[in-house]
């Protein structure tokens, strides 16, 4: 089992940035992929950007350029630096992790005032 918590959503302008952070616990073993998914209302989950062991990256088109993903793998953390937000990023963010299942967090908000 592997659990999730993560912080640093809130309210932010149009054009600012937040930093999202989570961590993981319950495993010892390496995680192979962890990422950040999001849920706006009304809307589908979608994946925002995943980043494997390797420190491979994926992104969704929407954030390119404006999201980065980073990981401490020994420390068990992922965080996602979000620049130059938009109304629509507005959504709970969900942290990932999959270990043989996939696990998920309980989400955090962030909200971009327009």
């Amino acid at each position: 089992q592997v659990q999730l918590v993560e912080s640093g959503g809130g309210l932010v302008q149009t054009g600012g940035s937040l930093r999202l952070s989570c961590a993981a616990s319950g495993s010892r073993f390496i995680i192979p992929v962890m990422g950040w998914y999001r849920q706006a209302p009304g809307k589908q989950r979608e994946l925002v950007a995943s980043c494997s062991s390797g420190g491979t990256t994926n992104y969704a088109d929407s954030v390119k350029g404006r999201f980065t993903i980073s990981r401490d793998v020994v420390k068990k953390m992922v965080y996602l630096q979000m620049n130059s937000l938009k109304p629509e990023d507005t959504a709970v963010y969900y942290c990932n992790a999959y270990l043989l299942n996939n696990y998920w967090g309980p989400g955090t908000q962030v909200t971009v005032s327009s």
